[in-house]
């Protein structure tokens, strides 16, 4: 197996995409994940610059757009989105879900059942334009927890919608992560190599914040990678972290960015070479 790397824009804060797109090839990868506020700009940078220069942006540099990330607009306002991602060949759009949350049991399936069945419109509009909606198991949400992911996929049974699973969100359980991989199978779109290490919402020492990185936490990657592997994982792995404030790089300049990205992606190609 080999890992196919995506980069996120927004670990680069707010820097202007034409500091961030050279980065693109530098990390490892040759596709980008574009953000909007509050974790970064670029989104709002493309809509200043416009499509045409941004495409020109991405040719000068040999770099393809892979996913826009809009946890702003939410499942049920993508279309237009989605006509932006095609237009430039990408292929997934990243948001969280909508619905209750805390709950459990039949009360979480009978929900996630309902917010499957509100999603078959979106779901159909991202086929007609090629691309998928990748739901994030995000923290206090509807769909978190291994049963509500694996439910939402048997509910919609579609190749235009699958989960973007965040480890992070996730019990610090190796085996637990691995065996979710394996049962999301096909349905899983995205795969974040981003652990909780101590956490992204209060401001830490530099070195403790990095822990949500791979190789830097105490989450072992190997059973992951090994479960990824096993179901024949052929989507993006996204090497990723949030920094406390939001909208600010990870490391000061793009340059220290993408060395501490070349880092965490080399630990993940060394595991991936010992399976």
């Amino acid at each position: 197996m080999k890992l196919q790397y995506i980069l996120a824009s927004s670990l680069y804060g707010t820097l202007p995409l034409s500091e961030i797109i050279p980065e693109v090839k530098r990390a490892g990868s040759s596709h980008i994940d574009i953000w909007p506020r509050v974790h970064g700009d670029q989104r709002e940078q493309i809509e200043a610059m416009g499509n045409d220069a941004f495409a020109a942006l991405l040719e000068a540099n040999d770099v393809q757009l892979g996913i826009s990330t809009r946890f702003d607009l939410g499942p049920f306002e993508l279309q237009q989105e989605m006509a932006f991602v095609s237009s430039h060949k990408g292929s997934l759009l990243v948001c969280g879900s909508k619905g209750s949350k805390d709950l459990q049991g039949d009360e979480l399936r009978a929900a996630v059942a309902d917010f499957a069945e509100a999603l078959r419109p979106h779901i159909d509009a991202a086929g007609e334009h090629g691309v998928t909606i990748a739901i994030e198991n995000h923290g206090n949400a509807l769909i978190e927890t291994p049963d509500s992911m694996k439910w939402l996929i048997e509910f919609t049974r579609s190749p235009h919608l699958g989960i973007a699973l965040a480890p992070y969100h996730l019990p610090d359980d190796s085996t637990l992560v691995a065996r979710l991989i394996e049962e999301l199978g096909p349905g899983l779109a995205l795969f974040y190599g981003w652990q909780h290490g101590m956490g992204c919402h209060e401001k830490l020492p530099k070195e403790q914040e990095l822990m949500q990185l791979p190789g830097r936490g105490t989450l072992d990657f190997r059973p992951l990678l090994a479960a990824l592997e096993k179901i024949d994982y052929r989507g993006w792995t996204e090497i990723f972290m949030h920094p406390v404030p939001r909208g600010i790089p990870i490391l000061e300049t793009a340059g220290q960015v993408t060395a501490e990205l070349e880092r965490a992606r080399v630990y993940l190609d060394d595991l991936v070479q010992d399976l």
